[in-house]
């Protein structure tokens, strides 16, 4: 075999690999939900909370490109671990799509959990109509607010930020004093940084879709932008959690990066 036989066998071998991944990343994987389970440390977490299980559903990107199936094989999964409580995290529909703004809503219409809905906004949703359809089904929608549960005698406090919302002393007039554990719902997981200097103990993201496409030895393209791309992190005593979220957007494929429905058990934590 010569070189230049050689070299086009390679690129021959490599061209085919690629496109049989894509198309298996299209037609497969990026349908292919998974239940996440991971156990959050909570810095300073009280006895009564420890144990709390919260799930995490975020970047659902309803389309025409990630159907109604997709939604609901999220959702069932979800309430299948019947969690304690239901955190929405952003972008359910794409580009602020209002053809689907109405559909997702009713689909997540469905889910319930014993201490309740919150959601927030993520980037692709708009500031009107997709909270306003959250509302219709009962949910708490959090732009900038936040909330306080009472849960087994303690008090669960949770403040939801628009993806927008980036300024310190935005987020720290929304948690300043706030009673009991505070959780910070961000849609963006760079919110890590204002979330640390506050001393907010846990933050709970999605918006990386994990990558989406994580090349062999290579990695996420986007891997360098984000503090986290999925799954946990810490930053001093404040940890995170990034979900892989459920849809796609861009392009309809993912890669070695399968969606996923997270549930979340959170855990006392001691503060070095």
């Amino acid at each position: 075999m010569t070189r230049r036989t050689a070299i086009k066998t390679v690129l021959a071998t490599s061209v085919g690999s690629a496109l049989a991944g894509i198309t298996y990343g299209t037609a497969f994987e990026r349908h292919r939900i998974e239940m996440t389970s991971a156990t959050l440390p909570v810095s300073g977490l009280p006895p009564a909370l420890d144990g709390l299980r919260i799930s995490l559903i975020t970047d659902i990107h309803h389309s025409r490109l990630v159907p109604a199936d997709d939604v609901v094989q999220a959702l069932e999964l979800a309430m299948s671990a019947r969690p304690d409580l239901i955190v929405l995290g952003g972008d359910y529909v794409t580009f602020g799509d209002r053809a689907f703004v109405g559909p997702v809503a009713e689909l997540l219409g469905s889910l319930r959990a014993p201490h309740g809905v919150f959601a927030i906004l993520g980037n692709h949703d708009d500031d009107r109509d997709m909270p306003a359809a959250l509302v219709s089904k009962g949910f708490a929608v959090l732009k900038d607010q936040r909330t306080q549960l009472s849960i087994r005698g303690e008090t669960l406090t949770l403040a939801g930020i628009r993806f927008w919302t980036r300024r310190a002393e935005n987020i720290a007039r929304l948690v300043k004093g706030s009673s009991g554990t505070v959780l910070l719902l961000a849609h963006d997981p760079r919110r890590l940084a204002e979330a640390a200097d506050l001393n907010v103990p846990a933050v709970l993201s999605g918006h990386t879709h994990g990558g989406q496409i994580v090349v062999p030895g290579v990695g996420a393209i986007a891997r360098r932008s984000f503090p986290v791309l999925s799954g946990l992190g810490q930053r001093d005593g404040t940890s995170i959690f990034v979900s892989r979220g459920v849809g796609t957007v861009y392009v309809p494929v993912r890669i070695n990066c399968p969606p996923e429905v997270a549930l979340l058990t959170l855990r006392h934590h001691a503060q070095a």
